[in-house]
């Protein structure tokens, strides 16, 4: 035997470990590495509501704890501490943008997108909106990008608000934030006014 002690996973340990990792911000997930140790239990709804062992986690401020050691590789999300890295299942995104506040006109608007979780992203090239249509029903589902490769589904009263906001450039119908112009569906596909 290798005397190496070996982690089972719970929620109980990933808020000892995160709690003793949190700064000020965001811990620096990019910088650990630690062992992957297992899945958890855990699952994020496409509501936004997460869940441990089948049974919605109640506490917010648990939630907004899991939510800043959250990490994301590929299309695998992940529970990130200085000393475990535990898998967990996320159903859509991992957020839900519920509202957005518009800030001046055309190119010069500033879309600023807050989550369920009281997070803030102003939608811009680092922070891109796109919309995937339904392979069967064409419903869009619309995302914005929060925090590093970390997503959020648009809410639909939001989108409708979007929407309200579109313009056409270059073939495309959608919505200018951070300088850049986010397409939402090509102009040819929109029905004639």
């Amino acid at each position: 035997m290798s005397g190496q002690k070996t982690v089972t996973p719970t929620a109980e340990s990933l808020v000892a470990s995160a709690k003793a990792a949190k700064t000020r911000g965001l811990p620096p997930l990019e910088k650990w590495n630690p062992p992957f140790c297992g899945d958890l239990d855990m699952q994020i709804k496409r509501d936004g509501t997460w869940f441990y062992q089948g049974t919605p986690i109640g506490r917010r401020e648990l939630v907004k704890l899991f939510a800043t050691i959250l990490w994301r590789e590929g299309d695998k999300y992940f529970l990130v501490t200085p000393v475990e890295k535990v898998g967990i299942t996320v159903e859509d995104a991992p957020f839900v943008a519920v509202d957005f506040e518009a800030e001046g006109t055309g190119e010069a608007q500033d879309l600023r997108f807050e989550t369920n979780l009281g997070d803030f992203s102003v939608a811009g090239q680092d922070a891109p909106i796109r919309v995937v249509r339904d392979e069967k029903t064409g419903e869009p589902s619309p995302y914005v990008r929060i925090r590093r490769n970390l997503e959020a589904l648009i809410d639909r009263k939001s989108f409708y608000r979007l929407v309200d906001l579109g313009v056409h450039h270059e073939g495309w119908f959608g919505v200018w934030s951070g300088g850049e112009f986010f397409g939402i569906i090509p102009s040819d596909e929109l029905p004639e006014a």
